[in-house]
């Protein structure tokens, strides 16, 4: 199941939100956010300034990958086993940047299952996360890489706070529900 909103539609963080409250379904543990990429490359910063929006909004629940701390796609067989040891019962939302088409680009993505950090640049690594959160910030290419240095700051902000906002409002979702069967 995958649910695609672009992020200049001024309904998009409402579509993530209800994507997501969709994809991870009702109860259980809230969700880890895994943001991955880097603060080197504009194009690859999508997961770390998602991160870093989320720490100074208010995310109740774990971030890890912020522009301060950044998760690199190298970190995520690592990652992958710590996540899981350290919230076995949570789901992890990995949250990446993408490539695709040409007309594809500034399209936020929310997908059931896990996704393959560094395939934009040919690597190939392991799998991470139960949901997939992808905004698509250059056109595929045999250069993908280094599209991502020519990929516009602005894009990839404005993709980073529409998908914070979205998760933002899933914790406070979930922080209310939780209260909610306690009472």
């Amino acid at each position: 199941m995958e649910f695609t909103f672009h992020f200049c539609n001024s309904m998009a963080e409402t579509g993530v939100l209800l994507a997501l409250k969709r994809v991870l379904g009702e109860g259980g543990a809230p969700p880890v956010v895994l943001c991955i990429g880097s603060d080197l490359a504009i194009g690859d910063s999508l997961g770390p300034v998602t991160g870093t929006l989320l720490r100074a909004g208010g995310f109740r629940g774990y971030v890890y990958g912020t522009l301060r701390a950044p998760v690199t796609a190298k970190e995520v067989k690592y990652v992958n086993e710590f996540l899981r040891k350290t919230h076995p019962k949570s789901k992890i939302v990995a949250v990446d940047a993408a490539v695709g088409e040409a007309g594809d680009v500034g399209l936020l993505k929310v997908a059931e299952g896990a996704l393959r950090p560094g395939s934009g640049a040919n690597k190939r690594l392991g799998r991470v996360g139960d949901v997939s959160l992808m905004g698509i910030v250059a056109p595929k290419s045999a250069f993908s890489y280094s599209l991502f240095n020519l990929t516009r700051l602005n894009v990839v902000y404005s993709m980073a706070k529409t998908l914070s906002s979205a998760l933002i409002a899933l914790s406070l979702h979930l922080r209310c529900e939780q209260n909610t069967q306690i009472a």
